[in-house]
């Protein structure tokens, strides 16, 4: 087996998050940890000052290296490298609220972290937890990928247990009027493709049923043929699968990933499982684009009470898959 050293370590760029909150002081924690730059060479974007005050929040001793622009990388566990383009004005630096000006610099932040993914400085990108409610006052909410069925995916890991959704943020009522044979072949195929991307050459896929023990007509008349058309071009894919076993059955190492038909069914499965630790797959962008699965945490911004183990589970896993490692294995 190859070691760190050996591999071509793809470089990650991480945004900070909102300045505000807890995303600076989860991101200093992440890579204080040492395990980061055993897959990747990490690279921050966002506010040099935010990430300066984080560590003093934290307690943990790194040097800073700022850049005005993409420099090749310390790659240096002591070192910690900054893009700070100055989208964050001197001298405003908000904390535990939202601002229009934590919006502005949040946005750029994120066109940033695409431009440099797009022309290949990054071979991947993380979001550190961001708030809606700052973007909103900048009017820059369109900044933000929301998942949109056929095109963009939300995937939530947590230890063995991953889960894809073909809906999101939709009523159970709209979940039935968009589920189609066509939509749900389109999803197998793009989780497929999108795995041996990841380093799984043959990936299990299993698609949960909508109705209990999967006897729905949808399940009947649209899952079932979407799941047949995606089998004849040769995917490892099952289902429908009764929802109340197949959460399970994944966890016990039968497939690599479920497609889950809407928000809560994929939720309430990995977040009963293992909340801690998870991190968060937005399908959608050429390239592998990763997040945390909490927010700003306004409430205990400064206090060293943040959880860094979200975002260097994003961090590691990232780095893995950017590689082609596929998921770590339990």
């Amino acid at each position: 087996m190859s070691t760190a050293s050996e591999r071509v370590r793809p470089v990650v760029g991480t945004m900070i998050g909102d300045p505000a909150g807890i995303g600076p002081e989860v991101a200093v924690g992440a890579l204080a940890d040492g395990a980061v730059h055993a897959d990747s060479i990490p690279v921050l974007v966002g506010s040099a000052a935010a990430v300066e005050r984080a560590l003093d929040f934290t307690g943990i001793k790194a040097r800073l290296r700022v850049m005005r622009s993409f420099e090749k990388p310390s790659d240096d566990p002591a070192i910690i490298d900054v893009i700070d383009t100055g989208a964050l004005p001197d001298g405003v630096l908000p904390l535990g609220e939202d601002t229009e000006a934590a919006g502005h610099a949040t946005a750029q932040w994120l066109d940033e972290l695409d431009a440099l993914a797009r022309d290949g400085s990054f071979a991947a990108t993380i979001m550190g937890p961001i708030s809606t409610g700052s973007l909103k006052l900048a009017k820059k909410l369109d900044r933000v990928i929301s998942p949109t069925p056929g095109e963009s995916y939300l995937v939530l890991l947590t230890g063995p247990l991953r889960v894809a959704h073909l809906t999101d943020h939709m009523s159970l009522r709209q979940v039935i009027d968009v589920i189609s044979a066509d939509l749900v072949a389109t999803a197998v195929g793009q989780l497929h493709e999108a795995m041996q991307s990841w380093g799984i050459a043959q990936p299990r896929i299993a698609v949960a049923g909508l109705n209990p023990h999967a006897m729905g007509d949808e399940d009947r008349l649209e899952i079932a043929p979407g799941i047949e058309a995606a089998r004849a071009r040769g995917i490892d894919v099952e289902g429908p699968i009764a929802p109340d076993s197949v959460f399970r059955q994944c966890i016990e190492g039968r497939y690599d990933m479920v497609l889950a038909m809407f928000h809560d069914q994929g939720h309430i499965a990995v977040k009963t499982w293992g909340f801690s630790g998870n991190s968060v797959i937005i399908m959608g962008p050429p390239y592998l684009h990763m997040s945390v699965a909490h927010g700003t945490a306004y409430d205990i911004v400064g206090t060293g009470r943040a959880d860094a183990a979200m975002m260097l589970s994003a961090m590691r896993t990232c780095g893995r898959l950017a590689s082609g490692q596929g998921f770590e294995q339990a």
